[in-house]
């Protein structure tokens, strides 16, 4: 679990949730990790800061720093991004975890929620992109990671939640342009994307019946880790799914197997997946 060792991990969208198991799984590896969200207070009813990761990457034996970061604000991101850089001498790997989301049809969708949604998920994912980009020019083995799924044709997407899945099939378009684009740099970028629902605080308070048949967060996490740590541009635009990172870094089925929260219940597959892409389901 040491591959991590040394390296400098900016993780968006760590205060909670995936992006909370990434950053925890990035600093038992050795990381140091920048826990960069919006929320440095408690929320009243979902847990988890950028202080409360910081502290649980901390009892792991990590450095890490919480900077408060909204994505609608450009030159915060940039803020945020060169405070990482200073404290740490450098960022070898960007986490674009933080979205948000609406499920709006056209009928529903307001001004205010299309404009976070694009402000947040496109928007704030290529502006930090590009504010991390001199830094990850510096390392030894840069790679961007966005949790973002491959863009799917099937019309039932865009019919049921078409600005939520413009907004996030953006994030995934940012994937497939800056995988070609950093290639002169050695910039590795690739994506993640959950094949089932994972059990996360969020699914708990929405979705409490859901939540037992998800799989754990540390599936991701681990993932995660694998994608990053291969060398220098062996691997780039991509578009993993989690269970898939895994078969290829090594697991076999039975321990995929072990990543559901209880054992017997499995959900349903996450957004944008078909049914004919479901290898360890």
């Amino acid at each position: 679990m040491n591959d991590m060792k040394g390296r400098t991990v900016f993780i968006a969208g760590a205060s909670r949730g995936i992006g909370a198991a990434i950053a925890c799984g990035m600093a038992a590896a050795g990381a140091n990790v920048a826990i960069a969200a919006k929320s440095d207070e408690p929320h009243p009813k979902l847990p988890g800061t950028i202080h409360s990761v910081a502290a649980e990457c901390e009892q792991l034996g990590a450095r890490a720093l919480p900077v408060r970061m909204d994505l609608r604000d450009v030159e915060g991101i940039r803020a945020a991004v060169d405070q990482a850089a200073q404290r740490f001498g450098g960022i070898d790997v960007l986490i674009a975890n933080a979205s948000v989301q609406t499920f709006t049809t056209t009928a529903d969708t307001t001004e205010k929620q299309w404009d976070m949604l694009f402000d947040i998920n496109v928007k704030g994912t290529f502006f930090t992109g590009q504010a991390c980009l001199p830094h990850l020019a510096k390392s030894a083995n840069p790679q961007i990671l966005v949790i973002a799924s491959a863009m799917n044709a099937d019309p039932r997407w865009y019919a049921e939640r078409l600005p939520r899945t413009m907004s996030k099939y953006g994030m995934s378009m940012l994937v497939t342009g800056w995988a070609e684009e950093f290639k002169p740099q050695g910039i590795s970028v690739n994506a993640l994307w959950p094949r089932h629902a994972i059990a996360t605080d969020a699914i708990l308070f929405r979705k409490p019946e859901m939540y037992e048949t998800c799989r754990k967060p540390e599936i991701m996490a681990d993932a995660a880790r694998w994608i990053v740590t291969r060398p220098r541009g062996q691997v780039t635009g991509r578009f993993f799914f989690d269970d898939e990172a895994l078969a290829e870094a090594g697991l076999t089925a039975p321990q995929i197997d072990a990543y559901w929260k209880t054992p017997g219940k499995k959900s349903g597959l996450s957004s944008f997946i078909d049914f004919d892409q479901r290898p360890f389901a």
